[in-house]
């Protein structure tokens, strides 16, 4: 073929492929915007419905990947790949795909177990691979934390899974604890009732089940252990009013000025 006959037709293939190269981009586009739109407005109805937010957020995360997954394959179809040779592929190469892919899927695996176990929920607060914070969303393959100092951290959901989690927030009320060392002369009924009135004194703690000091052992002082009760949103408020509490009790003690 001369140059005057292969030149033209090769300037019409890389025009109809840059055009079609455009139009899956466009569409592709759409789909993404698409997904977005259906991912917040799945997430609408089913609060609505008054279902659990986390598995609200992981629905409509399902739904979005869908979307977009049919998205790539239709795409793909529009530029001339046989998607039958695509499934064919696929299936031939399954354990190579398996390997390549084995963190991914087992994140995504992880994240339909804490879905089915519920170990905790969206708004709770829990400790996991060395970071505490509060949930903000059960992702397909993360679970979404920000911590207290107001940092987001994104744990893989197989991190979550296979290691130890610790729910703070999981039940309502939570029992703050305290040591404290006091001068071995110094008169244990007296230090006993001093503290445990200032435990009560603080509104935050409360009445049931009662607030206790006791002595764990009498090495270099007394070594005495405060418990009390409280709700525990309110922790952090509550062990700072021990700490300030406890060190009254303490200059009293060290001073003389403590009732006997």
């Amino acid at each position: 073929m001369h140059e005057d006959q292969w030149l033209p037709v090769l300037l019409q293939k890389g025009v109809v492929f840059v055009v079609r190269g455009l139009g899956v981009m466009v569409a592709f586009l759409v789909a993404w915007l698409v997904a977005g739109w259906g991912y917040r407005a799945a997430r609408r109805s089913l609060v609505k419905t008054h279902l659990d937010a986390t598995l609200s957020t992981f629905l409509a995360n399902l739904l979005r990947y869908a979307i977009l997954f049919g998205a790539l394959v239709a795409c793909l179809g529009a530029v001339g790949f046989q998607t039958t040779s695509l499934a064919a592929i696929l299936g031939a190469a399954s354990i190579a795909v398996g390997l390549a892919f084995q963190n991914t899927l087992s994140n995504f695996a992880a994240g339909f177990m804490l879905l089915l176990f519920r170990p905790f929920k969206v708004g709770d607060t829990i400790r996991v691979a060395n970071q505490t914070g509060h949930v903000d969303e059960l992702e397909l393959f993360t679970t979404r934390l920000t911590t207290p100092d107001n940092r987001k951290i994104s744990v893989p959901n197989s991190s979550v899974f296979n290691q130890v989690l610790e729910n703070i927030s999981y039940y309502p009320t939570r029992r703050v604890e305290l040591g404290l060392t006091t001068p071995l002369e110094s008169d244990l009924d007296a230090a006993r009732r001093a503290l445990e009135a200032g435990m009560l004194d603080i509104p935050e703690v409360l009445r049931e089940p009662a607030p206790e000091a006791f002595v764990n052992d009498l090495t270099a002082g007394v070594n005495w252990q405060l418990r009390a009760w409280c709700k525990t949103e309110e922790y952090a408020l509550v062990h700072q009013a021990l700490v300030s509490m406890a060190k009254r009790v303490l200059d009293q003690i060290r001073t003389g000025k403590l009732a006997q």
